[in-house]
């Protein structure tokens, strides 16, 4: 059996930049091991399925995957599959339209947006963030990331979940953020005493900031962009006084160290002190098509 699949940059308007992500269409057939061996096929940091919706009032049902394990949320799959399935729906012409997925951790909106040549995507996140069980001993964090203890701030390290989970180490400045790199044993031991296995680094940058995503107990050494991590860093965010009431937008830069560039749009409202929406924006760009065998 074949399946049609597209490739997208995610996170850009310019091809070979932001985050590469995999499309796998007419996936209704396709059982978890058959998808796992087509992720690592493709060997992207994320490759997306495309199902039948359960509720014929949504666009579709998607599962995600990393090349080691499936996902049950993650942003720059969100976008590039809404971006896709417009696109391909309103193949010319301006247009707004909603995509609605299904995702493991719940029901993803979707508004798809096309202006002349520009066409970019914002979604909704399924769950505010929570803490996650763990400790991020400023000093076990630096050690992992080959940095001094002096590095690490000035806000504290957190561990938040929403859907998948991670660390979050702030960065002192942009020189530290791109000398960062997972080192071992202390890398290992801070997952472990994290409970997670990746880690989002950050930096105050201009009017945002400059982020790196770590994660290669998942197969991931870096990676370029991360919708998920950039929509859980709003409870970071809160937590350390960095979000004010009302709606905050912070424009969010990953995957410069790579050559790689990704633009990410975060989009926070706050009442009450409490987080009650999050929403992620950015573009993406067709690279390539075809057909792919599915695993026996």
């Amino acid at each position: 059996m074949m399946l049609p699949f597209a490739t997208y940059d995610v996170f850009t308007d310019t091809a070979f930049a932001g985050n590469p992500l995999a499309i796998v269409e007419q996936a209704d057939a396709l059982g978890t091991a058959q998808m796992q061996a087509l992720a690592r096929e493709f060997n992207l940091s994320e490759t997306l399925f495309v199902q039948t919706p359960d509720d014929p009032s949504h666009t579709a049902k998607v599962r995600i995957f990393f090349p080691t394990a499936e996902i049950p949320f993650a942003g720059h799959p969100t976008i590039g599959c809404a971006i896709h399935l417009a696109s391909t729906a309103q193949p010319a012409g301006d247009f707004e339209t909603l995509i609605t997925l299904e995702e493991v951790a719940g029901l993803v909106p979707v508004t798809v947006t096309r202006r002349g040549q520009s066409i970019t995507a914002e979604l909704t996140a399924p769950k505010i963030p929570a803490p996650h069980p763990g400790t991020a001993d400023p000093a076990r964090v630096a050690a992992a990331l080959d940095l001094p203890r002096d590095a690490i701030g000035p806000h504290r390290p957190g561990i938040w979940q929403g859907g998948p989970a991670f660390l979050y180490a702030p960065i002192t400045d942009l020189g530290a953020l791109a000398r960062a790199r997972p080192v071992e044993p202390h890398w290992s031991a801070l997952m472990e005493a994290a409970d997670v296995d990746s880690a989002y680094l950050y930096t105050a940058a201009g009017p945002g900031y400059r982020a790196r995503m770590f994660s290669p107990t998942a197969g991931i050494h870096e990676d370029p962009a991360t919708g998920s991590a950039s929509a859980i860093l709003a409870g970071q965010l809160l937590a350390n006084g960095a979000l004010t009431e009302g709606t905050t937008v912070t424009d969010l830069l990953q995957g410069v160290e790579m050559g790689r560039p990704s633009a990410i749009r975060l989009t926070t409202e706050i009442a009450d002190t409490r987080i009650v929406a999050i929403r992620i924006a950015g573009g993406a760009v067709p690279i390539s098509h075809g057909q792919i065998r599915a695993p026996g």
